[in-house]
């Protein structure tokens, strides 16, 4: 299949149960709206969550980096009573006979809430002495899992069936927030145990699962639009596309993110703050 070159851009996928990331990836680059371009995603979603997945087409892929890092909502089932060696329920489960309450739930949110550690679970593809965590765990080895520190912006208890001992929580999260492993710590916040028995990701930053078309390939300037915009002179725009660094420019490059930086409402480059200059990192050739 030849590639097409003039596919770039960001499609809002809504992946279902069942599948990997990777998958997504394969079925999208053999399809018309990429034609065999470079395709790539911005964020893992395990074979048995469901959601949105922003997926990268062409020369966008170059831009990944600023899509990768937004935070993410997500709506999960917790189910109490019952723990997983995964987290969820493709691994093995194991009845505790315990359970809680909709109150001692409640309390147990705010601990898990704000910015927290979290320890990376054992099937997960974070790479540990050269090796992901997912196949010394299919082999039976255990080791250290790293600690990483996320924050938990939203943690809200939907509903409580204490019949069935499930809850339906909402979350609002950094990237890089392992849901399952928050249900886990729930659980045992609860004396109860739990596992992760459903998820669904409702939003990646600006982008939501309600918005999801893969007939619609988002133009990349459209996708970027939620960093803060320099609009450039004539002057300035060849510089930038020579990778030539400019003089920061007041509020908009204080915060030392990123930055567009756009010619006659064209996106030419994404810059980062370096000193006191504007930095080109990704830059798009002219003509294309």
């Amino acid at each position: 299949m030849q590639a097409n070159a003039s596919a770039c851009g960001v499609l809002l996928v809504a992946k279902p149960v069942g599948i990997s990331s990777h998958d997504v990836v394969e079925r999208i680059r053999r399809a018309p709206v990429a034609r065999g371009a470079r395709v790539g995603h911005t964020g893992t979603l395990d074979p048995f969550a469901s959601g949105l997945l922003l997926i990268v087409i062409g020369r966008a892929t170059r831009f990944q980096r600023y899509l990768v890092g937004l935070p993410k909502s997500y709506r999960a089932v917790a189910r109490f009573g019952v723990r997983s060696d995964t987290g969820d329920p493709t691994g093995t489960l194991t009845a505790t006979g315990s359970t809680t309450n909709e109150h001692d739930v409640r309390e147990a949110l705010a601990p898990l809430t704000g910015e927290i550690s979290q320890r990376v679970p054992m099937a997960s593809a974070v790479k540990v002495g050269g090796e992901r965590l997912y196949r010394k765990a299919r082999r039976g080895e255990t080791v250290e899992t790293p600690v990483r520190t996320i924050t938990i912006e939203r943690l809200d208890l939907v509903e409580f069936d204490e019949t069935d001992q499930r809850a339906t929580l909402e979350i609002d999260c950094s990237s890089g927030t392992y849901v399952r492993r928050l249900v886990q710590d729930l659980g045992e916040a609860c004396a109860t145990g739990a596992h992760c028995e459903t998820l669904v990701r409702t939003a990646v930053g600006p982008f939501s699962l309600e918005d999801a078309d893969e007939r619609n390939l988002i133009d990349l300037a459209h996708a970027l639009s939620f960093l803060p915009e320099r609009a450039l002179s004539s002057e300035e725009a060849e510089r930038v596309r020579h990778g030539v660094a400019l003089p920061a420019n007041g509020e908009i490059d204080a915060d030392g993110g990123p930055v567009r930086l756009t010619g006659n409402g064209r996106l030419i480059a994404v810059a980062e703050r370096d000193d006191r200059t504007l930095k080109p990192v990704t830059v798009i050739p002219e003509g294309e």
